[in-house]
């Protein structure tokens, strides 16, 4: 009861800024009026579909996993896909992408990661790339979800990656969305860096710098005011009671994508693979960190997709020339034309 009347008056806390502020909530896709403070579980912030949890137990830590269940819209077509996010994503940022899945008759499973968004940011927790796939399993698993296409974007690329080596019988279709991970970052020059020196760099997260970040890399210098709806939703995660606990995942998730390469093994990935890239994206982990010499070899996806293709046993390459590291969002029409083209073919 403590915990709920804390959420509750943490919440009211966002709406009475609001109000004072003058203004009113602000509708999906508009400019913030304010900047909003989030729970360290994404508290306040609505998602598009109710939110369901999977309890479980995880290294000696009671964790929950927070995900959305969304059914076919009308005749259902037989098929479950299930949404990996990015690291700057979480499950609701799909919501265009799951609503023309369901439209066109899939059951959609969009999964916040443990350490993401409304689930659980465990104080010491041993990331690991199979450790997230063994805990999303089991809660596919728990829905009586044993096959599903998997589809993965940015970091979550990287994991459906490994979800697919390690669960190779469970995945019908693995669709792959700007992933990272199609190069060895550290093997190419990107130095080590300690989690406590990611921590100090987690820190530092603001709005400004996210949305610096992602008008560059995401979107090619370009900008949509109904852009900023993701930019709070992580900026007030940062701005919360939680913020230390969320800033240490995000180190620990950080140095899990540098350290923990993929790109050795996509010749054992046996689903078949469909690669859906935004050629203008430069997304590469530690890129800032890396010399002068180095930094512009780094995040070359139009030369990192097709030599990904050429080595996946089973794949097609799809790329938008125009678009940079989040094409769903970017040009849904566009993108969602593609993927549904594809996955029927």
């Amino acid at each position: 009861m403590r915990l709920t009347t804390i959420l509750w008056v943490l919440c009211l806390a966002v709406l009475l800024g609001i109000v004072l502020a003058g203004g009113a909530p602000s509708p999906a896709g508009a400019a913030a009026d304010v900047e909003p403070a989030y729970g360290p579980e994404l508290q306040c912030f609505e998602y598009p579909w109710p939110v369901s949890y999977f309890s479980f137990t995880s290294q000696g830590e009671a964790l929950r996993i927070a995900y959305m269940d969304v059914k076919p819209a009308g005749e259902a077509n037989g098929n479950t896909i299930v949404l990996f996010h990015g690291k700057n994503f979480c499950a609701a940022t799909w919501q265009d992408t799951i609503k023309v899945l369901r439209e066109a008759g899939y059951r959609v499973i969009a999964v916040d990661q443990t350490g993401f968004c409304k689930s659980t940011k465990p104080a010491h927790y041993q990331y690991s790339f199979q450790q997230l796939a063994g805990n999303t399993h089991a809660l596919l698993a728990s829905l009586g979800i044993s096959h599903a296409t998997i589809m993965g974007h940015s970091i979550g690329g990287m994991l459906g990656m490994r979800y697919a080596l390690t669960f190779p019988g469970d995945v019908d279709i693995l669709v792959l969305v700007n992933p990272i991970g199609l190069e060895d970052w550290k093997a190419k020059g990107v130095p080590w860096q300690s989690v406590d020196a990611w921590y100090q760099m987690e820190q530092k997260t603001t709005a400004d710098s996210i949305r610096n970040y992602q008008r560059e890399t995401y979107y090619v210098g370009t900008w949509d005011p109904k852009y900023e709806r993701w930019v709070q939703m992580l900026a007030g995660l940062y701005r919360g009671p939680g913020h230390d606990i969320v800033a240490w995942n995000g180190a620990l998730v950080d140095d899990m994508a540098l350290t923990q390469p993929v790109f050795y093994e996509f010749e054992k990935i046996s689903a078949p693979v469909l690669l859906l890239v935004g050629d203008k994206d430069t997304t590469a982990v530690g890129k800032n960190l890396a010399s002068p010499e180095v930094r512009p070899a780094l995040g070359n996806y139009p030369v990192l997709a097709k030599a990904a293709a050429g080595r996946f046993p089973h794949a097609r390459l799809v790329e938008f020339p125009d678009l940079g590291h989040a094409p769903q969002i970017q040009a849904p029409d566009v993108f969602h034309k593609a993927l549904l083209d594809n996955l029927r073919k």
